[in-house]
């Protein structure tokens, strides 16, 4: 609950903001006055106060960025675990099948997308920093757990699929952590900050595939007797400190409140569908290649699986969510230049290419035109997945109506497709579970990939030539927009 809105002198320290809840700083430009309430709650922020802005507002919204970023990059750490830890569970004891493998990978997407969608409205209700600290603690359910139960081979399967499932609470933090610093920030630097809080979420999936390997090898050359287990352990200590940074440097603002009536509104407009498919073919591919390329490596290459350095070891795999992670804000920068549609159709058209050619290749037994193929695939599914998320506030503003700024319709529009990219997000998280079931199934059907990846082609097709015909030649309220 939002404490009550009475003026306090000393509620953060001198290094977060002024003391005196009546001060505000001197500019040249006369700035509406914050108050700073107990429970570290800030009421009346408004970013796009020019004045307000300069004097106290760009130093408080970048602190609480800071800390979201840290917070939702051990979100990202945690929901991919499993993909590597899955890896290395047949060198610990662990005598999984190949389904059951696949379901360890997919179980915390299925989870994480779901949770999603009412992590969105967390932010409102409890306040952006008090969310964060219960978001970033639930993350030791899933450490905790990993660590407890894969240093017994023993383990039930159940026990190992339910552990995953709790992983999906790193795959919600995504859509709090983009929801809380949607209010800190103006419309004019939003997307920066937002393409910043996002690259630094998905950059966790390539350091949980680098530092795992690593952690457990020099953890068992140095027979400190942690064996696997040390893959959740690791992380406790960071999370704490996530935790704890939120409570003393963040903030609440009591004007974050959430838009009931634009969710409605968005899931009203057809277009919203058609961006969410989209969505699953770009940051679905991510997420869901970045979950199961450490178990496709160590299947088709058994001796690229981890490649030993010295007392430690390391997986090629992590390279794929890097190169798909750092391709993302081009994407965004692409399609503001040529305008998402275009980028979006050459990124499915390189994606479909590239899946291809994993079928053909495949026969050769080369590791590395194997691996340069999905890095490439990486980044064209980062560069589809920044100029996808472009296309939505595009779309629903080519829908509105509107004739400029000032028009009432634009700031629908606005509020619109606010909410539609909170509901995209959290549909487009689903291809992380779809992907690894697709290729289980293959495997099951056919004791391969090359069906699945077919698969992926027609599917790539089909994203393609939606963009195509949809958004690239717009028609009805789309006609005459550079979508």
């Amino acid at each position: 609950m939002r404490t009550q809105e009475v003026p306090v002198t000393e509620t953060l320290n001198p290094t977060d903001a002024p003391t005196d809840s009546t001060t505000t700083a001197t500019t040249d430009v006369a700035a509406a006055p914050l108050r700073f309430l107990p429970g570290r709650w800030i009421s009346g922020w408004n970013p796009e106060d020019a004045g307000q802005w300069a004097g106290q507002g760009r130093a408080i919204a970048r602190r609480n960025l800071g800390w979201s970023i840290f917070a939702e990059f051990l979100g990202f750490v945690v929901w991919q675990l499993w993909s590597i830890v899955v890896v290395l569970l047949p060198g610990a004891g662990f005598d999984l099948t190949t389904s059951q493998s696949f379901w360890l990978i997919s179980l915390p997407s299925l989870v994480g997308a779901t949770l999603r969608i009412p992590y969105s409205f967390m932010v409102p209700l409890v306040g952006g920093r008090n969310w964060t600290i219960v978001s970033a603690l639930l993350l030791l359910l899933p450490s905790v757990g990993l660590a407890l139960a894969v240093g017994n081979p023993e383990t039930p399967f159940w026990v190992l699929l339910t552990v995953a499932g709790l992983a999906g609470f790193g795959g919600g933090n995504f859509a709090s952590s983009m929801s809380n610093i949607t209010f800190f920030y103006p419309q004019a630097e939003k997307g920066w900050a937002l393409g910043l809080n996002a690259a630094g979420g998905n950059l966790g999936a390539a350091v949980a595939q680098l530092v795992v390997p690593i952690v457990v090898a020099l953890s068992a050359a140095a027979s400190l007797g942690l064996g696997l287990g040390v893959a959740g352990w690791i992380w406790v200590p960071l999370i704490l400190i996530a935790a704890f940074g939120a409570w003393r440097k963040m903030d609440n603002l009591t004007s974050a409140k959430a838009d009931l009536g634009a969710s409605a509104a968005a899931l009203k407009e057809p277009h919203l569908w058609l961006l969410a498919l989209l969505y699953i073919g770009t940051f679905g591919s991510f997420i869901g290649f970045a979950g199961v390329f450490p178990k496709l490596i160590a299947d088709q290459f058994p001796a690229f699986a981890t490649i030993p350095i010295g007392p430690a070891a390391i997986t090629l795999a992590f390279l794929g969510a890097l190169v798909g992670s750092l391709a993302r804000p081009y994407g965004g920068k692409l399609a503001d230049r040529f305008g998402g549609a275009t980028i979006a159709v050459v990124a499915f058209a390189v994606m479909g290419a590239v899946a291809l050619s994993v079928v053909l290749t495949l026969p050769l037994g080369s590791f590395w035109l194997f691996l340069v193929s999905f890095l490439v695939l990486f980044a064209a599914a980062g560069v589809g997945n920044g100029a996808t998320y472009r296309m939505i506030p595009a779309v629903f503003l080519a829908t509105s109506g509107a004739t400029g700024p000032d028009d009432p319709r634009a700031k629908d529009a606005q509020r619109r497709s606010a909410a539609a990219l909170g509901i995209i997000s959290a549909i487009g998280a689903y291809g992380g579970f779809l992907i690894p079931q697709v290729l289980n199934a293959s495997h099951g059907a056919t004791g391969g990939y090359s069906a699945a990846f077919l698969g992926f082609v027609a599917a790539y097709a089909v994203f393609l030539l939606i963009t195509v015909f949809v958004y690239v030649r717009p028609r009805g309220t789309l006609a005459g927009h550079r979508i």
